[in-house]
């Protein structure tokens, strides 16, 4: 394979870090803030997007900053997996800005400058998970990215907001120091290394002299990658869910989710590998834990009445969607795994921004009163319907493509059983969000939302969340580029 040394994948890391600096410097002059953010965003995913041509005919981008020990090394490496990752981060970044500037000036939010401010530093840590060329310089840029999303996490600074971020912090610190951290020297230990390679990096000798302690390391590090949020370890996802929502856009979709079970992919594939895995007879019971994940919080959205709740539970349950590709090690659904880490995240954000869209308009937050809302704000509830028909699984949404590719996974490793979930599972997506849809378009129409709100579209607001579902579409008729990509990661 090609290996091309370039600064790219440094410049992509260090341009929202520069723009957060930038953010600071205009404190106090709030367009040429909200410019920096915007261009920082454009820029980063010009880079990004640079690098394809070079990753399409199989090189990779390499980049070592320095060395610290013999096979301990900051370094970066762009290749098919990080690729199809940054790309969507660093796109939807920029469709996120812009909803953050028309929702936090419209609800006059206090800490503007922070709250930009984290989210370009949290940017560049998903950037540098993206294209970390080693278990090390993962960890350093995972652990930057929830310390960077605390602070909007906790944003409103009330006690519920302190008690979500004390959750979330307490969660995910935790589950990194004492599993994360204890995998990851327990593995240089055994292999010597710690740079990530294509069919893993564990010696045959010891997958067939320590099956066991494979085994233990590999669920050390599921669960050290707690941002995944399989159960048991899910609970902060929803306490987070106090953050402003383009925050729970950025948690939920664009950057901490999917470090997670991007993170969990790439130890499946570059530290363990197929064929370890399947040796030392883990994958059963990752497969076991996926499935609970994907149907137990499914069950659980059904009962909440609050909108962003509901959907929390629903982004704990899609994100085992990806991890169950990657449980079932056959090709198509190590595909539909891959796919679903892009095509989940720009449904997913959509959903979270008609949420805001809502609540800016209306301060409605229970999906009990929506009543009648879609004839208000026709745009924002299209925008709806469409991401949750990509929730479903229904075509022509980009859903149905990654969900397409498992249920052929699951033919491929001859389990019914995971096809029954698969099934099972499309249809409690399909409970706990049309009643949603239709109570928007046919339910009993409000004069006014919470407090006397008038109810009505938000141009600055409704803008960014079409260009989402319309997105939604259009990767689902057109998958080709995403699937080339997810095919080259496992050649």
């Amino acid at each position: 394979m090609e290996s091309i040394t370039s600064i790219s994948p440094l410049l992509a890391i260090l341009v929202s870090a520069g723009g957060a600096l930038l953010i600071i410097a205009f404190k106090n002059h709030p367009n040429l803030r909200e410019t920096c953010s915007a261009a920082a965003g454009i820029l980063k995913f010009s880079i990004v997007v640079s690098m394809i041509p070079a990753v399409l005919r199989g090189a990779t981008i390499e980049c070592t900053v320095f060395k610290l020990l013999p096979g301990i090394d900051i370094a970066f490496r762009v290749d098919a997996l990080g690729l199809l990752f940054a790309l969507g981060a660093s796109l939807l970044w920029i469709v996120t800005t812009f909803y953050s500037i028309g929702y936090m000036r419209t609800l006059d939010e206090h800490a503007q400058t922070r709250y930009y401010a984290c989210f370009a530093v949290a940017l560049s840590c998903t950037m540098g998970v993206a294209f970390a060329a080693n278990l090390f310089t993962l960890f350093l840029f995972y652990e930057g990215l929830t310390l960077s999303t605390y602070p909007l996490v906790a944003h409103k600074e009330t006690p519920e907001a302190r008690a979500g971020g004390r959750k979330y912090i307490i969660y995910l610190l935790g589950a990194a120091k004492v599993f994360l951290l204890t995998a990851i020297i327990l593995t240089y230990n055994l292999t010597g290394t710690l740079d990530f390679s294509a069919g893993g990096i564990f010696p045959e000798a010891i997958q067939a002299a320590q099956p066991g302690l494979v085994s233990v390391l590999f669920l050390l590090f599921l669960f050290g990658f707690a941002k995944c949020a399989v159960m048991p370890l899910h609970g902060w996802l929803p306490a987070a869910m106090v953050a402003p929502t383009p925050v729970s856009a950025l948690l939920h979709a664009v950057a901490v989710v999917k470090t997670g079970v991007f993170s969990v992919v790439r130890i499946t594939l570059f530290v363990f590998g197929v064929d370890c895995l399947r040796v030392v007879g883990i994958d059963g019971v990752f497969v076991l834990l996926a499935s609970f994940t994907i149907i137990t919080a499914s069950v659980i959205a059904l009962t909440r009445d609050n909108l962003k709740a509901r959907l929390a539970f629903s982004t704990v349950s899609q994100l085992s969607y990806i991890l169950l590709g990657a449980a079932l090690l056959t090709p198509s659904a190590l595909v539909g795994g891959i796919v679903h880490i892009t095509f989940h995240a720009v449904s997913k954000i959509t959903l979270f921004f008609c949420a805001g869209s809502i609540y800016v308009s209306s301060h409605l937050t229970e999906v009990s009163q929506l009543g009648g809302i879609g004839k208000k704000m026709p745009w924002t509830m299209a925008a709806f319907a469409v991401a949750t028909l990509s929730m479903i699984g229904v075509p022509p949404a980009s859903g149905f493509v990654s969900k397409w590719y498992l249920v052929m996974g699951s033919l491929e490793r001859d389990s019914m059983v995971v096809l029954a979930v698969l099934m099972f599972s499309s249809l409690l997506n399909a409970a706990y969000f049309v009643p949603i849809v239709y109570r928007a378009f046919f339910g009993e129409e409000r004069a006014v939302g919470d407090e006397g709100a008038e109810i009505k579209e938000v141009p600055l607001i409704v803008v960014p969340l079409v260009l989402t579902a319309v997105g939604s579409i259009v990767l689902g008729l057109f998958p080709e580029f995403f699937i080339k990509l997810a095919e080259g990661v496992i050649g």
